[in-house]
């Protein structure tokens, strides 16, 4: 369909040219004296962009732009004029213009504009698709290689760009080909956790940074000064990238860095790691009162301050530590409005539920499944909770006493779609990602088996326990009602097992600007 252009100036008979160059790249032009005769036009007339000189007899460009914006608020406007004011530029902003130009124009001056505003969509998507195409050969390549741990993080860092790259386009033809190329990167992934993960936690072969010796590793080292640790549960990486921008409104991020969790990749398990400085089976030893086991009633990480507190003991650090745990919309506004009670603290350690809370609502309400169809809409969600949470206010005030933030997580989740057939006795877990239990029943190409939990630091109820872990995009469903409950899950977010989404997340250092 052809392009129809307005353009407003009172000595458009010199713009003759630039009119003929437009018309023969294709475009209908029309063209008037005046902004009130611009008003008109636009009254009776749609048209995809309009250009208007700032400086006319009668109503000015600045006055019919807010007329034009009143009458067409969607149609694109392009400001032109003599003047480099500084004033006029910041009302013509003000005003929502596309463009700004100043004279004398030149027709390819013009022609970008009009690309830039009714074809950027298009040219970016030709552009996105064609550099991916050359990077699609690229990680092919990477993935048939035999990949190191960091190696792995920066292959991730480039398959989640591409994410976010491919969500923002309106043309999603590519998309399909990079989800596959994303799969296949998450099965040799699990393969490669499977043959390094046992050694790495018992330290036959060296380990990346892993969550359960995080603190130690890298925290401690900033308590020399004001610290604030924020932990935001199932936060992944992708997800962290949509909420960057307004971190970096308020903080230099110095830092920016994917560590690896621990299995199964499930609150229980990592966070309470994370603040013990301990693998599960040692806080169960270590600390057997704030131990929940899987069948034991209660809540499974309610003594995460008390774990710290026994890990800052150890550490040799003497610290007058805050800690709050957010849960729920009015425990954030209260914290926020008793901010001043958190400055007399070494470190304040926040631990924000809301991504967790997310991911559990989109598998048991139909609303939020419905919000958060697929990827894109999931960190969309994400990114508006922050922007309209406390925890940005709180993060503002943090930047402004200038104590240092390090924000983290304790997992990540994976959207399932491939159920996977488990048979196990009535008192086996209800985990869809990872099974604990004796004589369970599954195909051993399926998953990640654990038969000795000692191997991997895992508590066990009895002797016979034995841990499995669903892989990639897999969720474990009993034969009773299969059909019913692999509908049910399907294209739900997951956590507790392997893959790129769960064990790979982030660890930002951040300082005040």
């Amino acid at each position: 369909m052809q392009v129809k252009i307005l353009w407003a100036d009172d000595e458009i008979d010199l713009l003759k040219p630039h009119i003929m160059f437009l018309e023969q790249k294709g475009y209908e032009v029309d063209t008037v004296n005046s902004g009130s005769e611009a008003v008109e036009k636009c009254e009776v007339q749609t048209y995809d962009i309009v250009f208007l000189d700032e400086n006319m007899p009668g109503i000015s460009g600045l006055d019919a732009l807010t007329k034009i914006k009143e009458l067409r608020p969607l149609v694109p406007v392009v400001m032109i004029t003599k003047s480099e004011e500084e004033s006029i530029m910041e009302e013509a902003i003000g005003g929502k213009i596309a463009d700004y130009l100043i004279k004398p124009v030149n027709p390819n001056q013009i022609l970008l504009s009009i690309k830039k505003n009714l074809d950027k969509g298009k040219l970016v998507s030709e552009k996105t698709n064609t550099s991916y195409q050359r990077e699609f050969r690229q990680i092919g390549m990477d993935l048939s290689d035999r990949l190191d741990a960091e190696e792995w993080i920066q292959l991730y860092k480039k398959l989640v760009y591409w994410d976010l790259e491919f969500s923002a386009l309106e043309d999603q033809g590519m998309q399909e080909v990079f989800y596959m190329q994303l799969q296949e990167a998450n099965s040799q992934f699990s393969k490669f956790i499977e043959d390094n993960y046992l050694d790495w936690i018992n330290g036959v072969e060296e380990s990346p940074q892993m969550i359960h010796t995080l603190f130690k590793d890298r925290i401690a080292q900033h308590l020399d000064q004001p610290t604030y640790l924020i932990v935001i549960d199932n936060l992944r990486y992708d997800q962290y990238q949509v909420l960057r921008p307004v971190l970096g409104k308020y903080f230099n991020l110095d830092k920016e860095d994917m560590i690896y969790s621990i299995l199964p990749t499930a609150t229980q398990y990592a966070r309470n790691a994370f603040f013990s400085g301990l693998l599960p089976s040692q806080i169960k030893q270590k600390h057997p009162e704030y131990w929940v086991g899987e069948d034991d009633e209660g809540g499974k990480n309610n003594f995460e301050e008390e774990l710290l507190q026994g890990q800052l003991k150890r550490l040799g650090k003497s610290l007058n530590v805050g800690y709050n745990k957010i849960t729920n919309l009015s425990a954030g506004k209260k914290l926020n409005e008793n901010f001043h009670q958190l400055k007399n603290n070494d470190l304040n350690v926040i631990v924000y539920n809301f991504v967790d809370m997310l991911s559990h609502a989109k598998t048991d309400m139909k609303v939020i499944k419905e919000l958060a169809d697929d990827e894109a809409a999931y960190r969309s969600l994400t990114e508006s909770w922050f922007e309209h949470s406390p925890l940005q206010d709180i993060l503002k005030k943090i930047a402004a006493s200038g104590a240092k933030v390090i924000l983290t997580t304790d997992h990540g989740t994976v959207k399932v779609n491939n159920p996977v057939k488990i048979v196990g006795p009535r008192d086996t877990n209800t985990n869809l990602r990872y099974k604990i239990g004796k004589n369970l029943d599954y195909k051993a190409k399926d998953v990640f088996e654990v038969n000795n939990p000692d191997d991997a630091f895992l508590p066990k109820d009895n002797i016979s326990s034995t841990y499995v872990f669903s892989r990639e995009n897999n969720f474990f469903v009993y034969p009773n009602r299969f059909n019913h409950f692999s509908k049910y899950y399907k294209n739900t977010f997951q956590h507790g097992g392997i893959s790129l989404e769960e064990l790979l997340i982030p660890y930002i250092e951040m300082s005040p600007k």
